[in-house]
């Protein structure tokens, strides 16, 4: 009975959100409600967490905005809100939450490629 009640609860995945991975390179397209007009808004930034949990899994990216101040913004991974999110690169890192890179500016900031 409660397996049946939490598959009815159960939201659509969002076909346009590949697989991610923390340390990913993403462009995340947003559509943004400004009054009666709708637009699209990029967010480009790092992957820095992944998390899951069905209907509540989430992603957050970090990018850096103008006089190096850092954005952090977290997404539904289900969400219709969002347009497509394209991974313009894949880095190597070690570890699955990189909150490491809070505390990093500049060339410290940087990320290897990874090349499969």
């Amino acid at each position: 009975m409660a397996e049946q009640i939490m598959k009815a609860l159960e939201v659509a995945s969002n076909p346009n959100i590949p697989a991610l991975r923390p340390g990913d390179t993403v462009s995340v397209h947003v559509k943004i409600k400004e009054g009666d007009r709708e637009r699209t808004q990029e967010f480009k930034g790092t992957v820095i967490r992944l998390t899951k949990g069905g209907n509540d899994a989430t992603f957050t990216v970090r990018r850096i905005a103008s006089n190096g101040i850092g954005v952090e913004r977290t997404f539904l991974l289900r969400s219709p809100r969002i347009e497509r999110v394209v991974v313009e690169r894949h880095n190597v890192v070690r570890r699955a939450k990189l909150y490491f890179m809070r505390g990093r500016t500049g060339k410290s900031a940087r990320l290897k490629q990874k090349f499969d």
